[in-house]
């Protein structure tokens, strides 16, 4: 069955040629756009239409058998729905009085937008969860860190505590050094003053001596 064919068929069911071949006309356009921009179309119990990415790969020439590259290109699935399936198999018979495929849910023919957004809600709860868990494992990272570093702050005031020990032992030394030093230099000053006074002693004697000879 052609596009023709197909008009035929559902023509007396929608009222005229025209109207059947305007809804034939609108239908596939609707699905070639919607798989162009990436999206899926799926029709419950018919199938699904979706935009599959494939990567270059080399293929061989069938006629020659010589190897060539082919390159990275997008090409349209169509995947059958359960129903559809089943009434290929036999599984299922088909309505005679009765459209074999039933009137799809509201929002089913532009599946895309609401798979894309439950994807997108799953994907922000995926990482709302894994933000959860990355800050739990670095908060105990955190206080052992702290603690490592308190354990080294107090090994430091440990080890340079014996040192400012030894250094106010040092300086109380040198302090009670000046202070014995100050105290005997006065005393070696007065004992520089009285020698003088003893000279002059001296020479008093000498000059009286020197008059009784007289």
């Amino acid at each position: 069955m052609n596009k023709a064919q197909l008009v035929e068929a559902i023509q007396d069911k929608l009222g005229g040629r025209q109207q059947a071949a305007d809804a034939v006309d609108h239908v596939l356009d609707a699905i070639v756009r919607t798989v162009c921009a990436g999206e899926r179309v799926s029709v419950t119990g018919f199938g699904s239409f979706e935009k599959v990415e494939r990567p270059a790969r080399y293929a061989r020439n069938p006629q020659t058998g010589e190897r060539v590259r082919v390159k990275k290109t997008a090409v349209p699935r169509f995947r059958a729905g359960q129903g559809f399936k089943d009434l290929v198999s036999g599984a299922k018979k088909l309505p005679k009085n009765d459209v074999a495929v039933k009137k799809a849910p509201k929002g089913s023919l532009s599946g895309g937008t609401t798979t894309k957004k439950a994807a997108t809600k799953k994907a922000a709860a995926k990482k709302a969860a894994a933000k959860k868990t990355t800050a739990k494992k670095t908060a105990p990272a955190k206080k052992t860190s702290a603690a490592k570093t308190a354990t080294k702050k107090t090994a430091t005031a440990k080890k340079s505590s014996p040192a400012k020990a030894t250094a106010k032992k040092a300086a109380a030394k040198k302090t009670t050094a000046k202070k014995a030093a100050a105290k005997s230099a006065p005393t070696k000053k007065s004992t520089a003053k009285k020698a003088p006074a003893s000279k002059t002693s001296a020479r008093k004697t000498a000059a009286k001596k020197s008059a009784r000879s007289r």
